[in-house]
């Protein structure tokens, strides 16, 4: 049986990465008593797999990984058995049951939903009216946003246009945020911070990657109709 797992991360986990969290939450399905598989051979593990891992400093209100496990209780009782092992800055908040046939999360990633806000101390340069109009100006009303796109063996040539599904600001706190949607998973990962650090760069001002926090707000797949949803709902609840 498949399994779908979603939770949150915030305050001083955001700093823990991606390979201590599958350690975390290995030693947390044991502790909360879920019967999970391993796989067979010499060395065994737990078959879990994670969606899309963030990246270190990012907080996130929608993170996914898949598990197989043998029985389950409901899914009401199996979150409450994990959040009953969680820190504080980790919590589960949905547990679905896939269908046999599903892939897993990390191959059928398509999007992600972000916000992008400054930080307690730093300013926006430019109000949120202000922003408004440069990404009228710079971003929507152009044909094409080409930017430079550096690996660590190359760099190429990239047009964030069809790979930013939307992007727009609002005031949060008193400051401008940025909202993104973006392409995300493994042919046509876009960073949130690269498009925004992009805008800067048109307007000739530096960016400073300390003063904007990152927050993830959901992860999408494609349906069979290519409309985005949420990484949970392609499973059910266990009643």
């Amino acid at each position: 049986m498949k399994i779908r797992i979603k939770f949150r991360k915030w305050g001083v986990m955001k700093f823990i990465g991606h390979l201590d969290m599958m350690r975390y939450f290995q030693k947390a399905v044991r502790r909360a008593n879920i019967d999970i598989r391993y796989s067979e051979g010499f060395s065994p593990h737990q078959i879990m797999s994670f969606a899309a891992p963030l990246g270190v400093g990012i907080t996130s209100d929608g993170e996914y990984f898949d598990i197989e496990v043998h029985s389950t209780a409901s899914s009401k009782e199996s979150i409450a058995a994990l959040n009953q092992t969680m820190v504080d800055g980790v919590e589960v908040t949905s547990y679905v049951k896939l269908p046999d046939n599903s892939k897993t999360a990390m191959s059928i990633v398509a999007a992600a939903d972000y916000r992008l806000s400054y930080k307690e101390g730093y300013e926006s340069p430019y109000s949120v009216q202000e922003w408004k109009e440069i990404l009228t100006r710079e971003f929507y009303n152009q044909p094409s946003f080409l930017i430079t796109k550096k690996t660590k063996k190359s760099e190429r040539k990239v047009d964030l246009k069809p790979l930013v599904y939307a992007f727009s600001v609002e005031e949060h706190d008193g400051e401008p945020s940025f909202f993104l949607k973006v392409s995300t998973g493994s042919i046509d990962n876009i960073k949130p911070e690269l498009v925004l650090s992009s805008v800067y760069e048109k307007m000739g001002i530096p960016y400073n990657e300390n003063a904007i926090q990152i927050h993830r707000m959901e992860v999408f797949a494609r349906d069979e109709s290519g409309k985005l949803i949420p990484l949970d709902a392609l499973g059910e609840e266990i009643r």
